[in-house]
């Protein structure tokens, strides 16, 4: 399966989460799986402003011109999409929340009820399957959990996919690599 992680790690310093990163792309790889990353705070991407130009004027791009465009597609094309970032004041990084609104042109402005609400029409045909890996803070607890859990659940719905797997770093790799063969 092809499995791109979007590293939403803000400080190349943070050595651990790095490291946990490398060694479960690795392991993926080894399993056969093409896992890649792309490092998001070494890349231009913009914040979204609202524009609806990406549904508008260049439907499914945005119109600033940045790397959004290469996430876009590679999340598109991917089997398994994996937001992974260490948590800042209980939420994903910055990196990681810029990065997930610049998603909005992979569905159409249109929408349609779903489970009694209205949610965006694809764009595509085929969606990738989502997975979330973040580093607890020292005060994470398992309310911040249900809590963390249910954002991206909402995420999910709205891009026609659903999360199959959420975890922490500290997790073996075994289990990971068992936890996504089984997707």
């Amino acid at each position: 399966m092809k499995i791109v992680f979007l590293n939403g790690n803000p400080d190349a310093g943070n050595k651990e989460f790095e490291k946990y990163l490398t060694g479960l792309t690795g392991e993926l790889n080894k399993a056969g799986h093409t896992a890649d990353t792309l490092t998001l705070r070494d890349m231009d991407i913009k914040y979204c402003t609202g524009c609806w130009g990406c549904w508008v004027k260049t439907p499914g791009r945005c119109v600033a011109n940045d790397d959004s465009d290469e996430v876009c597609r590679r999340v598109i094309n991917s089997g398994l999409t994996v937001f992974a970032s260490p948590l800042n004041m209980g939420y994903v990084s910055p990196v990681l929340k810029k990065t997930m609104d610049k998603l909005i042109p992979l569905v159409h402005p249109y929408g349609s009820i779903f489970q009694g609400e209205v949610h965006h029409l694809k764009r595509y045909h085929a969606y990738p399957k989502l997975a979330v890996l973040l580093k607890k803070e020292d005060d994470t607890d398992d309310d911040d959990t249900v809590i963390l859990q249910t954002l991206f659940d909402r995420l999910a719905i709205n891009f026609h996919s659903k999360i199959v797997s959420f975890f922490y770093t500290g997790k073996p790799f075994t289990e990971a690599v068992d936890e996504i063969n089984g997707i």
